[in-house]
């Protein structure tokens, strides 16, 4: 099988921050990290692995022209913004906002005793100037066991969030020994973020937090891409244009 181009973006290769109450790791350029060969991957431009200790987050903050997506790991976040949404996501929650023309928000860990672990995804929306909105979504461990869920999409379809993108994300929790298959489209860039445990995506191996990117050509015949647990694995993949 060939493709354009593979590209494996070790853990270690990020860009990391610790200020503290926030430990962050960025897969693209963001803050003072700047990495100018990773800008963005296709309209993925954040990628942010955050751990954020007890009692303490991100106070009230401005954000537009933005798809953005929390997808929880471990504990809660408390989230109040200016279109009048407040509250808590968790453990298997992901959350959507579109902030459009502009929105303020604040995330702050809810709970005082333990850190929250999530992964803050940033997408280009098809335009500008879309009106600011909000929605979040419980996706439990079971909908998401050995199978790929569908976590966001242009279209909401079966039941994911709705995003202003031609991208499709899905999570997986694979059993260790499982394998999974994805069949892409040509002419489609996929991202596959290791979100915990170990894997190996087309026999190339992949730890926490380490990703894997895989342009296809537009005219290329594409057998299923196979992915191996080799741990319990928290994979996303991003099917992106």
């Amino acid at each position: 099988m060939e493709y354009t181009n593979i590209q494996l973006r070790k853990s270690e290769d990020r860009g990391h921050a610790n200020h503290g109450w926030l430990n962050s790791y960025h897969s693209f350029s963001f803050a003072d990290y700047y990495a100018p060969a990773h800008m963005a991957y296709s309209v993925l431009r954040v990628i942010n692995e955050d751990v954020i200790a007890p009692a303490q987050g991100f106070g009230m903050h401005s954000h537009h022209d933005m798809e953005i997506i929390t997808y929880m790991l471990q504990g809660a976040i408390r989230h109040e913004d200016s279109i009048g949404n407040g509250s808590v996501i968790v453990a298997g929650d992901a959350q959507r906002m579109t902030a459009g023309t502009g929105v303020r928000h604040s995330e702050f860990n809810a709970s005082n005793q333990e850190s929250a672990h999530l992964l803050q995804i940033w997408l280009t929306p098809e335009s500008v100037g879309i009106a600011p909105s909000y929605e979040e979504k419980h996706f439990d461990a079971a909908s998401k066991t050995n199978q790929w869920r569908l976590i966001a999409s242009r279209d909401a379809r079966e039941g994911s969030l709705l995003i202003h993108q031609n991208v499709d994300l899905f999570a997986t929790i694979l059993a260790e020994g499982q394998r999974l298959d994805y069949s892409p489209r040509a002419g489609r860039n996929l991202y596959f973020q290791m979100a915990r445990g170990r894997a190996t995506v087309n026999g190339i191996q992949l730890e926490q937090g380490d990703a894997l990117m895989i342009s296809i050509e537009e005219n290329l015949e594409v057998n299923a891409i196979e992915v191996v647990s080799q741990t319990e694995a928290e994979i996303l993949l991003f099917d992106l244009p």
